[in-house]
């Protein structure tokens, strides 16, 4: 086979001159089941944060009764497992691009394996927080990796289809979740915990063993020299072979490797280029117009997505029918299943429309359906509040509120916060770009989690909810005005739609202007070479 020496790190700043490709329908040719069934395999890892933000909901009912524990330290336990994903998500970009996508993956399942041990066997509280922090750090790889796979290993023109599955797995998860606390709610208070927590320990081994199926990303492959190895996988993943070569011949330049190296060749790479060295410094110290953008877009998505307080209304759902004066534990179990089943259904039905019409659609329709669900809620929990007698239009009202508020989330928001911020980071910078949106999510979901008890007894639950849909306000016009549509381009011509900021727009007319003109004149020289 042949080696070929190649510093990678000098890389041209300018980015390419690429025509606008419009966007095209998902289709389903047989080749693309191959990819399909890699990202669902790899998706399957948001299962874990999904059942464990579920189950926590109701199990949270049985621990503070049996372990004696204080609102504050339910705050704690229920928020911290968040905060201790950052140091999963932080530490996965790293792994991901040292010992691959595919074996970080079966990493993360066997943290949360771990963890999930820990909590089901726990005795005291102090033993249960050790649980979560070691399931935390598993939630926080899954959550990074899982996208970033999927993203890589889908051809363009399924690529929104495909980076969704991790939030319908997620949801998935919260649902399980429910069911979980339900069906386990009969047994003794001491067992119905455990088991609500310990029963996670299954979904991670089925995991594990799943993924040892999964090829390795192409675009990993590439970074490491095994172009051949990158080439099979491609095939195998596209729609055409014709399609398959030009995903190869991007991959290759965005990496740095000349086109003339073999297909079937390996690469010699330097170190820093293969492991991401150089990363951080590309991200936060010099970064270009285009890649600040990049940041700046994928960093705010994440924040807003949880900042809306979506995990107030999932996590403490319970708390919320509560208020609304649904008073008996099994009713309320039962509610959250509801809540459950509607984040599921919307979800699905998300997928099926991010390529057909679009991430700023979704996620502008999403984001307005979510002020008015807030804003409802707000007023529901808020009158309820104030009144001296039980106002049964009031609790249907915070009923249809708290389920629309899910549903609208799932259809956009949720989802789409996975697919974009997968997307748009160049090659170079993907793996440690989605690991800072993970930590900013999961960041700001734990800082949710933490304070809402706490939110709601200073200034009211209605009180806490106005603050939200105020949130998802300047979420609405952050979204508008500086995230560009994504639709039907390959990962690596993302890269040309940022860096004009807030003048994106004028960016997407002069490239659509570019495509025209190219192709006029690729239709003179194709009737010049004519006889």
């Amino acid at each position: 086979m042949e080696n070929q020496n190649l510093d990678k790190s000098v890389i041209s700043d300018q980015p390419r001159e690429i025509p606008f490709q419009e966007s095209v329908p998902c289709k389903n040719p047989k080749r693309n089941k191959y990819a399909f069934a890699c990202s669902l395999l790899a998706s399957m890892t948001s299962v874990l944060l999904g059942y464990d933000t579920g189950v926590m909901s109701g199990a949270v009912i049985y621990i503070k009764e049996d372990l004696k524990i204080s609102d504050v330290q339910i705050e704690i336990l229920v928020g911290t497992i968040n905060i201790y994903s950052l140091v999963g998500a932080a530490l996965a970009g790293r792994t991901s691009d040292w010992i691959g996508r595919r074996y970080t993956i079966i990493f993360a399942s066997a943290i949360f394996f771990a963890g999930a041990i820990l909590m089901g066997f726990a005795t005291n509280y102090g033993f249960l927080m050790f649980g979560r922090f070691v399931a935390g750090i598993g939630v926080g790889y899954a959550l990074m990796i899982a996208p970033v796979y999927t993203a890589e290993v889908a051809p363009a023109s399924c690529r929104g289809f495909f980076t969704s599955f991790p939030e319908v797995f997620i949801n998935g998860g919260v649902l399980l979740g429910y069911v979980s606390n339900y069906a386990f709610s009969k047994l003794p208070t001491k067992l119905g915990w455990r088991f609500m927590l310990g029963i996670g320990v299954i979904p991670s081994v089925f995991l594990a063993l799943g993924v040892l199926a999964m090829p390795e990303s192409p675009r990993w492959l590439v970074m490491q020299g095994r172009l051949g190895d990158a080439k099979r996988v491609l095939d195998r993943t596209s729609d055409t072979l014709e399609e398959s070569k030009m995903r190869l011949a991007d991959i290759k330049e965005a990496a740095g490797i000349p086109q003339d190296c073999q297909d079937d060749s390996i690469v010699s790479v330097t170190r820093r280029s293969s492991h991401g060295e150089g990363v951080w410094r590309e991200l936060f110290l010099h970064p270009t117009p285009a890649v600040l953008h990049i940041l700046i877009a994928g960093i705010g998505i994440h924040f807003f997505q949880q900042a809306s307080g979506i995990d107030a209304v999932v996590l403490y759902s319970p708390r919320i029918f509560e208020k609304a004066g649904i008073t008996k534990d099994n009713d309320i179990l039962l509610a959250t299943i509801a809540v459950g089943c509607m984040k599921t259904f919307f979800i699905l039905i998300a997928t099926f429309l991010v390529d057909k019409v679009g991430r700023r659609v979704l996620l502008l329709s999403s984001c307005g359906g979510m002020i008015l669900s807030l804003l409802g809620l707000a007023t529901g929990l808020t009158i309820i509040d104030h009144s001296d007698h039980k106002l049964k239009w009031a609790i249907v009202l915070c009923i249809c509120t708290t389920l629309s508020s899910v549903a609208f989330f799932s259809i956009g928001m949720g989802p789409i916060a996975w697919v974009y911020s997968s997307e748009i980071f160049p090659l170079r910078l993907r793996a440690q770009g989605c690991s800072i949106g993970v930590a900013v999510n999961r960041a700001m979901s734990g800082a949710i989690l933490m304070t809402f008890i706490s939110l709601y007894k200073a200034i009211s639950i209605g009180g806490a909810f106005f603050l939200y849909t105020g949130i998802a306000v300047i979420a609405w016009i952050f979204f508008y005005t500086l995230l560009p549509e994504t639709q039907g381009r390959t990962l690596e011509e993302m890269e040309e739609l940022f860096g004009t900021f807030f003048k994106w727009r004028s960016t997407m007319k002069e490239l659509k202007k570019n495509k025209v003109e190219s192709d006029g004149s690729a239709q003179v020289q194709m009737e010049n070479s004519q006889p």
